[in-house]
């Protein structure tokens, strides 16, 4: 039997306090002198996890994991989507915070996004206006879908010659179908410029993959358990899963242990604990529905949210009393998936944001809501999902999240119950 892998994963729409969890992990993880190697499971740059300090420091976490404040190490796995023209943007802003990763390692086979998927997804979404899908505008989803029906640009191609022709390939014959697929209005759209090849983008996209190449070392995800203790980060929640969500208001990947079980039986691993993270409420950042959505913002609670800004894409961040009954079935939906694998599932239910509920909270049950007082509102939500609570946050630093069963110190949090 292997050390077991973590993981943290989104039982909702995203936004579940995912970024705060990893990072308590690790420190704990860390405080019992294992290396962790925190793996990016699904998504992209678009998914964004943020993590604050009590000095001041945070950071939204776009590529590199949400450990790095930690002292983790992170891996891009087969599953995530690369945006090299993001990624040394996202490394020059944790330098200033000094809180570079000691190390960042990419599964050679992980799709690449280009600038030509980008202006694609912005064109596409621009031209559907009060029809958006909910995109962040980043390339994500045109990338997998060039991934699977055009001419797939990968990891490993960054690392051998050629590059250049497999980029004018994409932007002579691919962006062009794909344009006219699309319905995009190339003479019009504030991205033609990029799309029709009249700036010298190829360039400009050549020098990003320079600098990706120097920060980044190729390791195949069978590689990952070796010498750390592994700790999946997932992207996104349940709800946008391509499977499980409500089609077109998904994203194009697997958010929960589906991708996580692939990587763990290449690596040999044999046990995953996931976390599954919901905030004591629920939120969604773009559009889709939303069970029991407020007219506006909920009254029951002071939310702060730094990281979901309103912005051009995903228009503001919604709020809702959270479904409990939804929330279980969800993640027992995602657990059996286990089933048949060989492969040890130890779950365990996350609760972030109780700090911002007042005295009483709202929870739906059987289709109805019901007040719930703030102390007890966690653990009957892991109640009716059958789950230990085993993480409860009152505060958006780690210092201020609990551990069932885990001894504190003032530092962090330990895992020797784990």
């Amino acid at each position: 039997m292997t050390k077991p892998a973590y993981a943290v994963i989104g039982a909702n729409w995203g936004d579940e306090g995912k970024g705060l969890a990893v990072d308590a992990l690790s420190a704990s993880l860390a405080s019992e002198g294992k290396d962790v190697l925190v793996v990016r499971s699904n998504g992209g740059a678009q998914a964004g996890h943020g993590v604050e300090r009590p000095d001041g420091r945070r950071h939204v976490f776009h590529h590199v994991g949400a450990g790095t404040f930690a002292g983790a190490s992170t891996h891009l796995s087969q599953f995530f989507v690369a945006h090299p023209m993001l990624f040394s943007a996202e490394l020059f802003d944790l330098r200033v915070l000094g809180a570079s990763p000691r190390r960042v390692t990419i599964d050679p086979r992980a799709p690449v996004t280009t600038p030509w998927d980008m202006a694609l997804n912005q064109a596409v979404e621009l031209q559907r206006a009060g029809g958006r899908h909910g995109s962040t505008g980043l390339g994500f989803g045109e990338t997998l879908e060039r991934h699977e029906r055009g001419p797939k640009l990968l990891a490993g191609d960054l690392w051998v010659g050629g590059l250049r022709g497999k980029l004018e390939g994409i932007q002579n014959v691919w962006v062009k179908e794909r344009a006219i697929e699309l319905g995009i209005d190339l003479q019009n759209s504030p991205v033609s410029g990029v799309l029709d090849g009249s700036l010298p983008v190829i360039d400009k996209f050549l020098e990003d993959c320079d600098r990706f190449l120097q920060s980044v070392e190729l390791m195949d995800d069978a590689g990952i358990s070796h010498n750390e203790t592994v700790l999946f980060e997932g992207a996104q929640g349940l709800q946008l899963d391509m499977d499980y969500g409500v089609f077109p208001h998904v994203t194009r990947s697997y958010t929960g242990l589906r991708n996580m079980l692939e990587i763990a039986g290449e690596a040999g691993i044999d046990v995953i604990k996931p976390l599954y993270m919901t905030r004591a409420y629920a939120t969604r950042h773009g559009a889709g529905p939303l069970p029991f959505e407020a007219d506006g913002t909920i009254g029951w609670a002071d939310i702060v949210d730094l990281t979901n800004a309103p912005n051009d894409w995903q228009g503001v961040i919604r709020h809702a009393p959270l479904d409990a009954d939804l929330l279980a079935a969800t993640i027992a939906r995602d657990v059996a998936l286990a089933e048949g694998t060989g492969i040890e599932i130890d779950a365990g239910l996350g609760v972030s944001c109780l700090d911002q509920l007042k005295s009483i909270g709202v929870v739906g049950v059987g289709g109805v809501q019901r007040q719930v007082t703030r102390d007890v509102i966690a653990g009957e939500l892991a109640e009716i999902a059958g789950l230990p609570l085993r993480l409860s946050s009152y505060g958006p630093v780690r210092e201020r999240v609990r551990l069932a069963c885990y001894e504190r110190n003032a530092a962090t949090v330990t895992l020797n119950c784990v």
